[in-house]
């Protein structure tokens, strides 16, 4: 059965999961359209793995509802409307990436060519190779292409580039761009707050198993008052107490004024001193409106 055009990606209502005594995720309400990109944030234990592991159907919900595409994960799942890339996936050893491959293509009806798979996740080259050869983000890679194997409209990752080196980092979301370009649903759970910040259409912030944000990333930011005041500068001594400072950050001679009057801030400090270095005034960053929402540190 098709589902309606307008059914959305992923739908959870009143999701409560919970392992024995701890409740992971709590009452949480999400719906996903259809070809949106989109970040699930939280700190460790906000239950973004546990909301990913419910839409995949690798466990039964303590109540409330998930679908994906208009079915139940599991139905969705098996007739390749999802493709999954976990954090913790692995390959079968004493194998090579082209035999995988074209083992977890063979389930599908319809699988996406395996010469353009190939190409579109960036593993030519890497057919022939055992598996238990693959660097970390070869290995990420292929496992993208084995999410990827039977054409799903919606994907699901969770922590996809936590062994890639930079490199690595930019060609992953460059081929993600791709896929949204395409018409794919992408929706990824990270750390990497500046990933969600370049990549994501929409950020939907977790806390406590329960959605505190959803928005996009300058909508996020725009909840948090106040700017950053950024410059060059060896002697730290009082920025402190300066007018409308809430917060110094510094890195070395970078330092880092947060403040929720930055004209004030900016007064005094130009009476006290003769140059500002490198000087930069920004709004709030999306790790300045994470650390708010959720109320303690990465």
């Amino acid at each position: 059965m098709t589902p309606a055009l307008g059914t959305p990606a992923l739908q959870a209502q009143g999701l409560t999961v919970r392992y024995g005594t701890t409740t992971a995720v709590h009452d949480l309400d999400l719906s996903i359209r259809r070809g949106e990109t989109v970040a699930l944030l939280g700190t460790n234990g906000a239950g973004k793995s546990s909301t990913v592991n419910a839409a995949l159907g690798l466990f039964r919900p303590a109540a409330g509802t998930v679908e994906v595409m208009g079915r139940s994960p599991l139905e969705a799942v098996r007739s390749g409307g999802v493709g999954a890339m976990l954090q913790h996936g692995g390959l079968p050893s004493e194998t090579r990436v082209g035999e995988v491959l074209r083992l977890v293509a063979g389930r599908y009806a319809d699988p996406w060519p395996l010469a353009d798979l190939v190409t579109t996740t960036g593993i030519d080259g890497l057919l022939g190779r055992r598996t238990e050869q693959l660097s970390g983000g070869q290995r990420q890679r292929v496992l993208l292409a084995l999410a990827l194997a039977g054409t799903p409209p919606l994907l699901v990752l969770d922590e996809p580039t936590s062994a890639m080196d930079v490199e690595a980092r930019q060609a992953f979301w460059t081929t993600m761009r791709a896929l949204a370009d395409r018409g794919h649903t992408v929706v990824f759970a990270t750390h990497h707050l500046a990933e969600a910040d370049a990549v994501a259409d929409r950020v939907v912030v977790v806390d406590g198993g329960r959605v505190v944000a959803d928005g996009s990333s300058a909508q996020i930011k725009s909840r948090i008052a106040g700017r950053t005041v950024r410059f060059t500068c060896t002697d730290h001594a009082g920025l402190d107490r300066l007018p409308g400072v809430t917060a110094v950050r510094d890195t070395g001679d970078l330092v880092e004024l947060a403040t929720t009057d930055a004209e004030a801030t900016l007064r005094a400090l130009l009476t006290t001193r003769d140059r500002l270095p490198d000087l930069e005034v920004a709004g709030a960053s999306l790790e300045q409106a994470f650390l708010t929402l959720t109320g303690g540190t990465r």
